[in-house]
């Protein structure tokens, strides 16, 4: 985990978390082992946390995110989001959570697991993959209150296909360059909302709005508005900074999206 940097400033009440761009299989999940790279690293967020760094750097945002692979323990899940077909014994029905805390079936409805964990398999996963991320946003959140904030910001930062599969919400259609999710309006107030949005337009990238994306479970757990808690997903689509058939970075491309990427957080930071 990565909770503090270096030069943290805790001036403006502002922190990203990071869940999907570890790339580190878990030595009690050995059945990712085997697969291909391209089919291994179909969903995960890869170079997220790279297309970030500079900006993160340079302000001394504080970032909380994981070096574990999504597919054996989801961090935009709850724990408890597993079936049948996941870990044995599960209350939930095969198919109810396929792309759940443990990932059954990719995005492209290939199986990545082909037999459920057991019940210890499992807890060994919350306990090194879930825990230690929660834990370390629930003391971002402490810190800022500590300082004395009543409003705190947070973004949890992801990537998206350019064309949804036929496993999402919108099969076959091209993508905005950013997707922007609220929780359906609940995870944050409007202001930081539209801060977000003009920041991230001002740098001429399309945005959707809750859609094909709504926000996970952080959005859902951490935005909490009323308590000053204000949370907002954003996917980058993958095509803006890499190759998605061989999931290779491009250089030539992520370069510039880096620097735009700089601007639009800074500008978020500088008027909070």
């Amino acid at each position: 985990m990565s909770l503090k940097p270096n030069n943290l400033q805790t001036k403006v009440p502002l922190f990203v978390t990071i869940p999907h761009s570890g790339e580190e299989i878990p030595e009690c999940a050995m059945w990712l082992k085997g697969l291909p790279e391209v089919v291994l690293m179909g969903d995960v967020d890869r170079f997220v946390d790279r297309l970030y760094l500079p900006v993160i750097e340079e302000i001394g945002l504080l970032s909380v995110k994981t070096r574990w692979h999504r597919y054996a323990a989801d961090l935009n899940r709850l724990s408890t989001d597993v079936d049948e077909e996941a870990v044995v014994g599960s209350s939930h029905k095969k198919g109810t959570f396929p792309r759940g805390f443990h990932w059954v079936y990719n995005t492209q409805n290939e199986k990545i697991l082909n037999q459920p964990l057991t019940t210890l398999q499992h807890e060994q996963l919350v306990k090194l993959v879930y825990e230690p991320f929660h834990h370390d946003i629930h003391e971002a959140y402490k810190l800022y209150e500590n300082e004395g904030y009543k409003k705190i910001y947070h973004l949890d930062l992801h990537s998206m296909p350019s064309v949804g599969t036929n496993q999402h919400r919108d099969p076959g259609q091209l993508r905005a360059d950013i997707v922007i999710s609220d929780s359906h309006g609940t995870s944050c107030d409007k202001k930081f909302l539209e801060l977000v949005v003009a920041s991230f337009k001002s740098e001429n990238l399309s945005i959707a709005y809750n859609w094909p994306y709504f926000g996970g479970r952080l959005t859902e757990q951490y935005g909490q508005p009323n308590i000053g808690h204000n949370v907002l997903q954003i996917e980058l689509n993958r095509s803006l900074y890499m190759n998605e058939l061989t999931k290779q970075l491009v250089e030539d491309k992520a370069n510039p999206l880096t620097e735009k990427l700089t601007k639009i957080i800074k500008n978020i930071y500088n008027n909070l």
